[in-house]
């Protein structure tokens, strides 16, 4: 397993693509109806992070941890859209496969292999909102 370090150094000397990063960006604050500013500063950054990174700017891991706290998700994700390492201590293990059935790991696993965070998390929804219209019948 690569050290922190050792993954720090290897996402410096890696090009930074910002799209992805600023379209999730764009997706969270659309759904809030926020500005780019206000996401800023409510989540404990200067007035203009936000503009910085959506020009192209890779954000620190710390601005990926902040930003991911006030839009209430896994810093992991946007962690890894700054071409950061991921964290160990972001992983949270919600339930065991073991204690699953097959067919709800397979599920679960498919839905990993979206590469999009935000197709992702749709397909997540669309799940969740399907199970829900079954056991309310």
């Amino acid at each position: 397993m690569e050290s922190l370090a050792a993954g720090r150094r290897r996402a410096r000397a890696k090009r930074f693509n910002p799209k992805p990063f600023a379209a999730r960006l764009d997706q969270l604050i659309a759904e809030r109806n926020i500005s780019m500013r206000q996401s800023g500063i409510d989540s404990g950054l200067d007035h203009e992070s936000i503009r910085r990174m959506k020009a192209g700017d890779r954000p620190d891991m710390t601005y990926c941890i902040l930003l991911a706290d006030y839009f209430d998700i896994n810093p992991n994700e946007f962690l890894q859209l700054a071409d950061w390492p991921t964290l160990a201590a972001f992983d949270i293990k919600r339930a065991s496969a073991e204690n699953l059935p097959p067919e709800a790991v397979d599920v679960a696993l498919d839905i990993a292999k979206i590469p999009d965070p935000g197709t992702r998390k749709e397909v997540a929804k669309a799940v969740r909102v399907l199970l829900k219209k079954y056991f309310t019948k």
